[in-house]
């Protein structure tokens, strides 16, 4: 059985209104929500970035049985993974047995704030499996010191912990990361309805762990309001993966987008209000291997988003 996810865009909104969203979701019958974990919107024109950890407390206060994951936290550049392991296990105590921590090799966009050079694929996704090694020790729950090839412990001890630890689910578009995720993470989470990502997650030891992806759609009065939408909040859909990963502000983000187009954004974001092409995007991202698709709705139109999915999407997967 497929189960659709509700995405709170970190980039789109603030705070407050992410836990609106999140309370009105779990009441429309979605099955989780997805947060994003970022520094910077990818564009200024979005306009928000908060904290992720302190969005997900206010979410804890006004859910009682929705699943929360990060999609995704980057634990290795900006915020040493001690701090983390910390923080996520913070979040699985608030959100006790329905906290899921989503972790990547993160963005340039967000991870170069410090000043720390934006290293290779190859190294990241190593600085992220030794990150995700700290975390685990960390939550044993006993002093830990660790002296590995990228970081560094010394008596390091969390002491609140949850009585469920969370599940680590790891972040792919590529063979690299799809290949830790399959021999480290509890699940995958990947942001197209890519195949072949899954199936190498699953030979590497993913099988019959779950798949997380997301959709990206853009609901609004008539097709064309919805496509300007999508062009005016999301144009970043038109780009590359690896320039998505490499670009290092939003301004460099915002000159790309002013090759985009209307039609291009069409090809690429279902921008519609006929639920049945919200249900047959939901179902190509099925026959991709993904049994947990998260949707993306871009713009304002939140309220009425989470409402049309209750009435008009949701039914056909119950």
């Amino acid at each position: 059985m497929v189960k659709i996810g509700y995405k709170l865009s970190s980039e789109e909104f603030g705070p407050l209104d992410l836990v609106c969203f999140a309370k009105q979701a779990e009441d429309a019958g979605f099955d989780f929500a997805m947060i994003s974990d970022h520094y910077h919107p990818w564009i200024s024109e979005t306009g928000q970035s908060p904290f992720v950890w302190s969005t997900i407390g206010g979410i804890s206060q006004v859910t009682e049985k929705l699943p929360i994951v990060t999609g995704v936290t980057c634990p290795t550049l900006r915020i040493h993974p001690a701090i983390i392991a910390q923080a996520a296990a913070t979040a699985a105590c608030m959100l006790p047995g329905r906290f899921i921590f989503g972790v990547g090799s993160g963005e340039n966009l967000n991870e170069h704030i410090e000043g720390d050079r934006w290293p290779s694929t190859p190294i990241r996704i190593e600085m992220l499996g030794e990150a995700i090694h700290i975390i685990q020790m960390l939550w044993q729950g006993e002093m830990q010191d660790y002296e590995g090839y990228f970081y560094t412990l010394e008596n390091a001890r969390i002491y609140t912990l949850p009585q469920e630890l969370p599940e680590i689910y790891i972040a792919a578009e590529g063979e690299m990361a799809a290949t830790l995720a399959g021999q480290m993470g509890d699940g995958l989470i990947a942001q197209h309805a890519n195949e072949e990502v899954v199936n190498i997650f699953k030979n590497t030891g993913g099988k019959n762990k779950p798949c997380y992806s997301e959709a990206t759609v853009c609901l609004a009065e008539n097709e064309d309001e919805a496509r300007k939408t999508a062009l005016k909040y999301w144009p970043i859909k038109l780009n590359d993966v690896q320039i998505n990963v490499d670009l290092s502000t939003p301004t460099h983000f915002e000159r790309l987008a002013q090759k985009a187009d209307e039609k291009s954004i069409a090809e690429k974001i279902v921008c519609s209000n006929d639920p049945q092409d919200h249900i047959e995007e939901i179902k190509r991202y099925a026959k991709a291997g993904y049994d947990h698709i998260c949707m993306h709705q871009i713009g304002p139109k939140q309220h009425e988003f989470i409402e049309f999915y209750r009435d008009e999407v949701l039914p056909e997967f119950r």
